[in-house]
């Protein structure tokens, strides 16, 4: 792809790619359902689906490949499909990935090649799906790279470790309103196979209790892909939408949920216009904050959520203390874990916190937990991203929300805060560990930090001994 002409850095890159596994995951996917199902009957025109115009590697090729694609295919899956009868949804699953996809490449003979090395790979045979798992994973790191407007997306460790805390019952609906490629939404599928499903009436009400809305039509289309992946074959409620579009009033009680699990984009701006679909109370262009205050709306009562956000919104005056007021007064917020540094690196070294709260009854205490670094380990890097195994401590202490978490105790780690006390402070949650003290940091952030807060200091009394100078002078002039 880097010799085409028309592709024009990663991002198209990705999208190229993305759009032809997509296709050729739905063909393999399809030669299954032919052998599983009676009478299957694929939603795409014959001459459209993969092995008829694809998987012939001695096939169209040059410029004929690139008028089918751009002048058939295109055309067809965008705007041409059937969406209604019996084959609707699978239609509009492809018609909603196309919606906003492009080919950029514009040699013709550099798409067969392509074409013909993706066809070397069988997504029905595990060990092939378990390379492209692989080379799905390297997409992410990939996208991450080319990403922008606080969209980073969540490290594995993070999504698996959330969704066993929240631990969603089969029934339960789960929503990821910010869904991005759809980390959260596979953790939450493997976490139900693995605990709740044992016949195919339990794998329908599994697949009927994802849900997503993902703005921005690439991790959308990563996002469908990874849901047809992980055994979704018509993921319908995975939408290409932007969840804060939609008026705050319009949210009734049929679109609430049972569990919630994002990571919202933080350090985002919507655009002019979208806060006016909140109450004016809440009303701010911060991304991050639109959507936490719309999720405290659509949990339904004695749902879950659990959160990322960063340090900014803990602290944070204004807009932000009246949506923790309300978070507050609406929601048991009992725990917030605290992670180190570097979690997201090397996209961003901004300290970031999960929020673990419960629709329903007002928070009478918060406890923090601060996740430490692994012993020998000083920062998280693309080499030595945080794991999994680390959160066993947090998990060990979690308890039972039933009882109130009374199993828990304070630890060097943790510490307990009444919501008085929170409150005191004008809802400032950015509460440090009393268990440790004054600590030195060496984080070239922070130090940087440091230095332009003591800039500014010494700014402001540069001047004001200027003006008492001045002064000085004048008097004695005269």
């Amino acid at each position: 792809m880097r010799k085409d002409v028309g592709v024009d850095g990663d991002a198209q890159r990705i999208s190229q790619m993305v759009w032809l596994f997509f296709l050729k995951i739905v063909d393999d996917r399809e030669y299954e359902l032919e052998l599983t199902e009676d009478n299957y009957k694929s939603p795409l025109p014959e001459h459209l689906r993969w092995r008829n115009w694809a998987k012939d590697p001695e096939g169209m090729t040059g410029e004929g490949l690139l008028d089918f694609v751009n002048l058939q295919l295109f055309p067809s899956l965008k705007t041409k499909l059937r969406i209604d009868g019996e084959d609707g949804n699978r239609a509009l699953v492809i018609k909603n990935v196309f919606e906003d996809a492009y080919n950029y490449m514009k040699s013709g003979t550099l798409l067969r090649q392509v074409i013909n090395k993706i066809c070397e790979i069988n997504f029905n045979a595990s060990a092939d799906r378990h390379t492209f798992g692989n080379i799905y994973e390297q997409i992410l790191k990939d996208l991450q790279s080319a990403g922008n407007a606080g969209e980073f997306y969540t490290p594995r460790a993070v999504t698996t470790f959330i969704v066993n805390r929240v631990a969603p019952k089969l029934e339960e609906t789960v929503l990821d309103p910010a869904c991005g490629t759809g980390g959260f939404l596979t953790n939450v599928i493997e976490y139900k196979r693995q605990h709740f499903v044992k016949s195919p009436a339990d794998e329908e009400i599994l697949v009927n209790s994802i849900r997503g809305v993902e703005k921005k039509s690439l991790p959308h289309m990563l996002c469908t892909t990874n849901m047809i992946l992980h055994g979704i074959d018509v993921p319908i409620n995975i939408k290409h939408d932007n969840t804060l579009a939609r008026p705050y009033r319009d949210y009734t009680s049929s679109d609430r949920v049972n569990v919630i699990v994002t990571n919202p984009p933080f350090g985002g701006m919507e655009e002019d216009g979208i806060e006016n679909n909140f109450p004016a109370t809440f009303r701010t262009r911060s991304t991050a904050e639109l959507f936490l205050t719309l999720i405290i709306h659509i949990l339904k009562n004695e749902g879950r959520a659990a959160v990322v956000l960063p340090d900014g919104f803990l602290f944070g005056e204004g807009i932000q203390t009246r949506i923790k007021e309300k978070l507050f007064a609406e929601c048991n917020l009992h725990t917030i874990v605290r992670l180190p540094n570097g979690v997201f690196n090397p996209y961003t070294g901004i300290k970031t916190n999960i929020l673990f709260f419960t629709k329903g009854k007002p928070t009478e205490h918060v406890w923090y937990y601060e996740h430490p670094y692994p012993e020998g380990v000083v920062n998280y890097n693309k080499t030595k991203p945080m794991r999994f195994e680390e959160f066993q401590n947090e998990i060990e202490w979690w308890g039972n929300e039933e009882d109130d978490f009374r199993a828990r105790v304070e630890t060097e780690q943790a510490w307990k805060v009444s919501a008085i006390n929170i409150i005191e402070r004008n809802y400032n949650l950015d509460i440090k560990n009393p268990h440790v003290g004054e600590q030195i940091t060496h984080d070239p952030e922070v130090l940087l930090s440091f230095y332009n807060k003591e800039q500014k200091e010494i700014s402001v009394l540069r001047n004001q001994l200027k003006a008492v100078l001045a002064e000085a002078l004048n008097k004695g002039g005269k």
